[in-house]
């Protein structure tokens, strides 16, 4: 009986220790993006050039972490690379073909969480109504796409690993007969806050089989003391 108590106290013990699964959480407000990270910093991108293209890739930092941005390079003539859109005021990080996407990737100091405005702009760098995907991979496999359907300047979406972030793209979803940018501004790069691990329904289960197997060991091993002593 002693051998079936130290097993069902491993498998409790286990069950307990278990690493949760590769997971992405997806946020749809700047608030509830902040209260699941912490260590956050932003890009406002407030030093691009409004008037001439910057190529591609660039290298930018966000408070403490560093990045860089890629363009996918699909421009038939050869007109590459990113464009600051938005206005001298408040500049947007966009790209200077239509149908480029833009990868944020490199990612320095332990990011886990990228978050920001995704929205669409026009060919003269303002705002556009429009759609945009973002598509985020982490460094455990794990992918997410989410499409901002009809996108404002104050269109938030944030990405949390429980791993690290590997990657996260923006592209912008042509109309008919119209081409609109994808268009981001005020990236936050942060770290995931520290949370207990949540053990999982299965793994509930498997608790209480093993606390199951501890009492009933206990009552049998009790009604046995009280015969042979009586």
């Amino acid at each position: 009986m002693r051998k079936l108590i130290i097993a069902a106290a491993l498998l409790a013990s286990a069950a307990f220790g278990s690493t949760a699964q590769a997971a992405i959480t997806v946020y749809t407000t700047q608030e509830a993006f902040l209260a699941a990270t912490t260590a956050a910093g932003t890009d406002a991108f407030e030093n691009l050039s409004i008037t001439t293209p910057t190529g591609s890739p660039i290298t930018r930092t966000a408070g403490s972490y560093g990045y860089t941005a890629t363009t996918s390079n699909l421009s038939p003539d050869g007109s590459t690379g990113f464009y600051g859109a938005g206005s001298t005021a408040d500049r947007w990080l966009s790209t200077n073909y239509a149908l480029d996407t833009v990868t944020f990737g490199s990612f320095t100091g332990s990011v886990s969480a990228l978050g920001g405005l995704f929205f669409t702009s026009n060919i003269a760098g303002a705002y556009a109504p429009g759609a945009v995907t973002l598509t985020a991979t982490d460094s455990l496999g794990a992918t997410v796409t989410q499409t901002i359907t009809a996108s404002t300047t104050s269109s938030f979406l944030g990405f949390v690993s429980n791993g690290s972030m590997s990657n996260v793209t923006l592209a912008s979803i042509q109309p008919a007969g119209s081409s609109i940018w994808p268009t981001a501004n005020n990236l936050t790069l942060a770290r995931a806050a520290a949370a207990p691990a949540v053990p999982e329904p299965a793994t509930w289960a498997m608790m209480f089989v093993g606390f199951g197997m501890i009492g009933a060991t206990a009552r049998y091993r009790r009604r046995t003391t009280k015969i042979a002593y009586a």
